[in-house]
């Protein structure tokens, strides 16, 4: 393990253990897969994994005018993962989708006729996915996990794949960027990473919140003079976190460790299932207003407002028809 301009460099094992130690308050619903295409291979050569991510960490701040780099990972074609954006910030990956998920950028080129992904690329991309996997508790499948391709680029909406879209993570990865392929090819071997499915467990979760303030302080117990955490960041407004126990006005956070939030700084919300195949998000509570995407069947959502069968998904307008959702 090395760190080097704010960012870290992993082997799989390591990422493995240094992810199973981490406490994380925002709830992770999605990993995203992207490939950089440039850089590529030609790019890397071997030992500058740093200079690399400080690059793409400059382009996305200065010419994108991002605040961090946009993801969370990058993968190296020797195997080595690098840490990017906090974990308790939401990407700038997919347009509209990403809230509650995690970036991968896999570094190099794997549309066809690009770069021949290596074996150690191929086996670190698997294990840091089925990590990842098990330890936000997300089922291996096509909501969980998401490949950029599958998204429109001004909006978001999801096709699948077809018009205004990126190839990313690229017509070549794993064989192939379609959701055929994923479920043929990717999806089976992080099963079988997991040695079977992640069941997903929400048995020991009192509710949801979202914390309302810019950002918000974890203590170490239910009070305001207590000492705050030295092992996780503060919160992030917007963040949706899980809630175990509650005393006294004070929110635990763990369920393991005892990390305590403010629960004025919060919002109760409802979590939620997608029923319908293809369900419209729309920028009011009612068909006449304009559909902003699209969220597919399975997928998880969670409520701030309900009015007159619709409900609101996020902090701003986005809504969607009560009557497509399991709650």
């Amino acid at each position: 393990m090395e760190t080097k301009n704010g960012f870290t460099k992993l082997s799989p094992k390591e990422f493995e253990l240094w992810l199973s130690n981490i406490r994380l308050g925002r709830t992770i619903l999605k990993i995203q897969q992207h490939h950089t295409f440039i850089p590529s291979y030609v790019h890397f050569n071997g030992s500058n994994h740093f200079e690399r991510q400080l690059a793409m960490k400059q382009y996305h701040t200065v010419q994108n005018g991002w605040q961090d780099i946009g993801q969370h990972f990058t993968i190296f074609p020797d195997g080595s993962i690098v840490t990017g954006r906090s974990l308790e910030k939401s990407p700038a990956c997919i347009t509209n989708q990403n809230v509650h998920s995690i970036c991968i950028e896999n570094f190099g080129n794997f549309d066809i006729n690009g770069d021949e992904m290596t074996v150690e690329q191929r086996e670190s991309i698997l294990t840091v996915t089925a990590a990842l996997c098990k330890r936000f508790n997300l089922q291996v499948d096509s909501n969980s996990i998401v490949y950029h391709h599958w998204f429109r680029l001004d909006n978001g909406l999801r096709t699948n794949g077809g018009v205004n879209t990126k190839s990313c993570p690229g017509t070549a990865f794993f064989g192939g960027n379609k959701v055929v392929d994923f479920d043929k090819n990717f999806k089976p071997l992080v099963i079988e990473r997991l040695k079977g499915d992640v069941k997903t467990n929400l048995n020991a979760v009192l509710y949801f919140v979202c914390v309302t303030s810019s950002t918000l302080n974890i203590r170490s117990l239910p009070t305001a003079n207590s000492s705050k955490v030295t092992d996780r960041p503060s919160l992030v407004m917007g963040a949706i976190l899980r809630i175990y126990e509650e005393k006294d006005g004070w929110y635990k956070i763990s369920s393991s460790q005892s990390h305590w939030i403010s629960s004025k700084f919060t919002k109760q919300v409802k979590r939620a299932e997608v029923n319908a195949d293809t369900l419209n998000v729309r920028t009011g509570p009612d068909v006449k207003f304009s559909k902003s995407y699209s969220i597919q069947k399975g997928e998880i959502v969670f409520l701030f407002e309900e009015k007159n069968g619709w409900c609101r998904i996020g902090m701003e307008e986005k809504w969607v028809s009560a009557k497509f959702l399991n709650f």
